[in-house]
């Protein structure tokens, strides 16, 4: 199982990652990108972490 991160300095919430996988990211309300999940069923995470437009998302 993959570690999930997002670096909540660099987010700007445009909500991409979510829009990839709602399992396992959600934008709060303060507009920064969140990890709720550890697994993606539709898609890989690092995939989405490499469409970041900020880099904020690291998987290890």
């Amino acid at each position: 199982m993959a570690k999930v991160t997002v670096d909540a300095s660099v987010c700007v919430g445009c909500g991409l990652c979510e829009q990839l996988c709602a399992e396992v990211f959600k934008v709060s309300s303060e507009g920064v990108a969140q990890v709720v999940g550890s697994d993606c069923s539709q898609h890989n995470l690092s995939d989405i972490a490499q469409q970041c437009p900020v880099n904020a998302i690291k998987v290890e």
